[in-house]
C-alpha cells in the first residue's frame, strides 16, 4: 500500500516530534544540566559565559542575552544556516521520516532571495565536485600520482574513505568537461572557485595535478577544497578554496565532524598544523583532533573549539615556523576564556624514548614510528600552559639584554598586550599577567599596573559594554524575563493549554488585544493558544506557525516560565491565578477610572476589593 502523502504542517510535526532538542544541540555545543535544563554557550553570538538554555520538557532553547530561541527545525536553520525546507528534510532524515514531496514551487520566507549563486546551489557544485574529485582518485592513470603519494604516507583505506580524500587530474579542463557533460550550470564551480575566469574568456579548472582534501563543515557537508602538490616544481604546495558563503576560513577547523564527539567526550582537542597530521592522528587512534587551514589559530576558531571543550592544546612542529606559531598562541588567552597549552614536537623526540629511530617532524610521521602513540601521548601530557609559554619565551629574549634594552622591551610587550585585550579580560587571568610582567621585569605589580596604557572597556555585539549574566541581579529585564501580563499568561496557556477554560470573553479580548499591541508576533500567539485544544502540547501549538518572530517570542516565554516554575506544575498555577486576577483588577481599575459615575466607581472599587485588590491603586473619587 502506497505511503500516503502529508501535508507540510504534519510533516513538521512528526520532525519535531522524532527530533530530541537536547541531542540535536548536544552534537554541537557543549551542554551541562542545571535542574530540569541544560545550559550552554549561545553559538549565535560571542558568548563568554554560558547564556543559552535548552529546556526539555518544553523542546525548546532560549538565550537570554541575545534572544535566539525557537525548537529544533530553528536551531537548524540558524546554526547550519540552511533553508526551511533544507533543516526540515535534514532533520527527517537524521530520523528516518520520509517527506511529502514539497510543492512545484514555494516561496520560502527563511530564506530571502539574494543576488548572486545561493548557498544551496553553492552546496551542490561543492558535492558533485567532491564525487568527481574522488572518482579521479580512482582512475587508474590520473589518480595513480596521487595514491602514490597515500601509498607513501601511509594513509589507509578506512581514511580515504572517511576524509572522502580524492584528485585533480593533470589537465586544465578535468572538471569542466566533466560538469557541463552533465548538463550542470558552470557558475556554482566559478563561486565556488573551483573554476576560473580566462581573461581572453572561457573558464579552467583551478585544482589540477593535487591531491584533493575535501573541507567539512560541521555536519560533514563539503563546503571547500584543499590541494597539495603532486610535482616538486609546481607552486603553492597547497591551495585552498576562496572564500565563500559556505566557508569562512578563520572560523572552519578540518576533521571537526569526524572528532567533535571525541572532543566533547574528552573535554579536550588538539589542534595541528595541517590536512595530513590530522588525518595522521585519527587514523591511529587519537580521535579528539582538528587542524588550521594554513593559519594559525584564529578567535573565531577558538570560539568553535570552546563550545565543545574547556581545554584547546596547540601542536606544532619543532622548527622555527612553529615556535613562531606557538608565540602567536597567546592571543588566543586573550579572544577567548578557554585554557591554552603548547605542545612541540621536541618533548616526542627526546631521544630516551626515540631510542635509534629518526627524529619525527610531524604528528603524522611521528605516529607511525616505533612507540609513536606512547611517544605523542606524553607529548600532549606535557603540554605547557600558554601563559607559562609567553614568559619564558619573553624571559628568553630579555634576560640578556642591558636593564634599558630589557625595560623597552617589556614596555614593547606590555603595549602588544593591551592592544590584544589586556583590560578587558577576566580579572584573574589579568592579575597573572601582571604578575609574570613584574617578575620578569623585577618590579611590583602595582608599577607594571601604572605602566599599562588606558584602553577602553571592549565592546560586545550589539553595542553593550562587555556580557551581562543573565542570572545577575542587575541584568535587564528585556534579556532575562518577559515582564507583561499579557505575555506571561500566553507562557502559561503554551504550558498548560488547560487554562484557557478559566478565560471570560473579556479576558480573551484583552489578551488578543493587549498582544497585538505589544507586536504582531505577540498578537499571533495569542490568537494561537487562544484557539488550541485543551491538553494540546506546546510543541503541537507551535507546530503550525510560520513566522520566525513568533516562534522565537514562543522559546523566551517558555523558557522563562520554566524558570519561574522551575516546571512544578502548582506553581504554574499560581502564576496563572496571581498574574490573571492581577490583570483583572487593573481593567477594573481602569474602567472605574474613565467613569463618570461615582456610584458606578464605587461599585467597581467593591468589586475589586472583594477581588482582594488594592484600595489605594483605585482612583480617587472627587465629590460632583
Amino acid at each position: 500500500m502506497a505511503e500516503r502523502a502529508t501535508s507540510g504542517h504534519d510533516d513538521k510535526r512528526r520532525v519535531l516530534e522524532a527530533t530530541d532538542i537536547v541531542r540535536l544541540i548536544g552534537e554541537h555545543v557543549a551542554l551541562r544540566k542545571q535542574g530540569r535544563e541544560f545550559k550552554c554557550l549561545c553559538p549565535f553570538h560571542d558568548d563568554h559565559n554560558p547564556s543559552m538554555y535548552v529546556v526539555p520538557a518544553k523542546q525548546i532553547y532560549h538565550c537570554f542575552v541575545c534572544g535566539a530561541g525557537g525548537d529544533s527545525l530553528t536551531f537548524a536553520i540558524d546554526y547550519f544556516k540552511m533553508s526551511f525546507r533544507e533543516a526540515l528534510q535534514f532533520l527527517a532524515d537524521r530520523a528516518g521520516i520520509k517527506l511529502a514531496p514539497p510543492p512545484r514551487r514555494t516561496h520560502d520566507t527563511n530564506e530571502p532571495d539574494v543576488p548572486g549563486v545561493s548557498r544551496e546551489v553553492l552546496m551542490g557544485g561543492n558535492k558533485a565536485a567532491g564525487e568527481f574529485f574522488r572518482a579521479i582518485l580512482g582512475h587508474a592513470q590520473h589518480g595513480e600520482a596521487a595514491r602514490g603519494l597515500l601509498e607513501r604516507r601511509g594513509v589507509s583505506p578506512a581514511m580515504i574513505e572517511q576524509f572522502q580524500l580524492g584528485a585533480a587530474p593533470d589537465r586544465w579542463d578535468g572538471l569542466l568537461l566533466t560538469m557541463t557533460g552533465k548538463g550542470l550550470d558552470t557558475q556554482a564551480f566559478l563561486a565556488g572557485g573551483l573554476l576560473k575566469a580566462r581573461e581572453t574568456g572561457g573558464t579552467y579548472d583551478a585544482l589540477r595535478h593535487r591531491l584533493v582534501f575535501p573541507i567539512h563543515d560541521s555536519l560533514g557537508r563539503v563546503i571547500a577544497f584543499g590541494g597539495r602538490k603532486l610535482r616538486d616544481e609546481d607552486e603553492p604546495k597547497y591551495l585552498n578554496s576562496p572564500e565563500t558563503l559556505l566557508f569562512n576560513k578563520s572560523a572552519t577547523l578540518y576533521g571537526l565532524p569526524f572528532a567533535s564527539a571525541s572532543i566533547r567526550a574528552q573535554n579536550r582537542v588538539i589542534v595541528t598544523e595541517g590536512y595530513m597530521d590530522c588525518i595522521g592522528c585519527h587514523q591511529a587512534g587519537v580521535i579528539n583532533v582538528v587542524a588550521t587551514l594554513g593559519t594559525a589559530l584564529t578567535s573565531q576558531g577558538a570560539r568553535v573549539l570552546r563550545r565543545l571543550c574547556d581545554t584547546i592544546v596547540l601542536l606544532f612542529d619543532g622548527d622555527d615556523a612553529g615556535q613562531r606559531a606557538a608565540d602567536r598562541a597567546v592571543e588566543i588567552l586573550f579572544a577567548e576564556p578557554v585554557d591554552v597549552k603548547i605542545a612541540t614536537m621536541s618533548a616526542a623526540n627526546d631521544p630516551a624514548l626515540r631510542g635509534d629511530v629518526p627524529i619525527a617532524k610531524d604528528p603524522d610521521e611521528l605516529l607511525k614510528q616505533p612507540r609513536g602513540s606512547e611517544r605523542f601521548e606524553r607529548m600532549i601530557e606535557q603540554s605547557v600552559d600558554a601563559l607559562d609559554w609567553w614568559a619564558a619565551r619573553l624571559k628568553a629574549r630579555t634576560g640578556s639584554l642591558a636593564l634599558s634594552a630589557r625595560a623597552r622591551a617589556i614596555d614593547d610587550e606590555i603595549a602588544r598586550l593591551v592592544e590584544l585585550g589586556l583590560r578587558g579580560i577576566a580579572p584573574v587571568r589579568q592579575q597573572l599577567i601582571v604578575r609574570r610582567i613584574a617578575s620578569l621585569a623585577g618590579v611590583d605589580e602595582a608599577t607594571i599596573r601604572r605602566a599599562l596604557p588606558a584602553q577602553p572597556r571592549r565592546v560586545a555585539p550589539g553595542g553593550a559594554s562587555g556580557q551581562e549574566d543573565p542570572n545577575s541581579a542587575g541584568a535587564s529585564s528585556s534579556s532575562t524575563s518577559r515582564g507583561t501580563s499579557g505575555e506571561l499568561l500566553i507562557a502559561c496557556l503554551l504550558t498548560d493549554p488547560g487554562l484557557v477554560a478559566d478565560l471570560h470573553d473579556e479576558d480573551r479580548a484583552w489578551l488578543n488585544g493587549a498582544s497585538a499591541e505589544r507586536s504582531a508576533a505577540a498578537g499571533l500567539l495569542a490568537r494561537l493558544v487562544l484557539a488550541a485544544t485543551p491538553g494540546t502540547p506546546a510543541r503541537d501549538v507551535l507546530a503550525g506557525l510560520e513566522d520566525r518572530d513568533g516562534l522565537t517570542l514562543a522559546a523566551s516565554l517558555l523558557a522563562d516560565i520554566e524558570r519561574r516554575t522551575d516546571g512544578h506544575h502548582a506553581r504554574l498555577l499560581e502564576t496563572w491565578r496571581s498574574v490573571l486576577d492581577g490583570a483583572r483588577q487593573r481593567r477594573l481599575i481602569q474602567t472605574a477610572g474613565q467613569s463618570g459615575d461615582a456610584t458606578a466607581r464605587l461599585a467597581i472599587l467593591a468589586q475589586v476589593q472583594r477581588a482582594g485588590g488594592n484600595r489605594l491603586a483605585f482612583p480617587k473619587i472627587s465629590p460632583r
